[in-house]
């Protein structure tokens, strides 16, 4: 399966909420790095932060174009966050089910058919001032 193959399955799995299939696409030791936030590694803590995000936010991922290198090692996302601010997250402004719509990025590195590491960004202070 090639790195897009694979990149594609896990954007397809977070759209379908479906956590357990996101981390079949992920290797034991994932190095998760999120948008302002520390580096998680491993599935475990994947899926924490997955049971997390679901619970305060409801997101579907639109405008997806994926780009891999041509050895299948690297690759990357851009694509548009249409979400619904469903719980009050820690440290971030009320929830009261606001919508927002955030341009974001994503880039991987894959080995032996899974994703190894993860890093998404967008922009946080955007974010805010469409919450707030």
């Amino acid at each position: 399966m090639t790195a897009k193959n694979v990149i594609t399955r896990y954007f397809d799995a977070f759209n379908a909420g479906d956590t357990e299939a996101m981390l079949a696409c992920l290797s034991p030791d994932i190095e998760h790095h999120v948008n302002e936030g520390n580096i998680r590694v491993g599935k475990v803590k994947f899926a924490e932060f997955c049971a997390h995000m679901s619970h305060c936010y409801a997101e579907q991922l639109t405008d997806m174009v994926i780009f891999a290198s041509e050895d299948g090692t690297r690759g990357a996302a851009e694509f548009i966050v249409n979400g619904t601010y469903k719980a009050t997250d820690a440290g971030l402004p009320e929830a009261r089910g606001q919508t927002y719509r955030l341009p974001a990025g994503s880039f991987f590195s894959l080995k032996d058919g899974l994703i190894t590491r993860v890093v998404t960004y967008y922009n946080l202070s955007d974010w805010i001032k469409q919450v707030s």
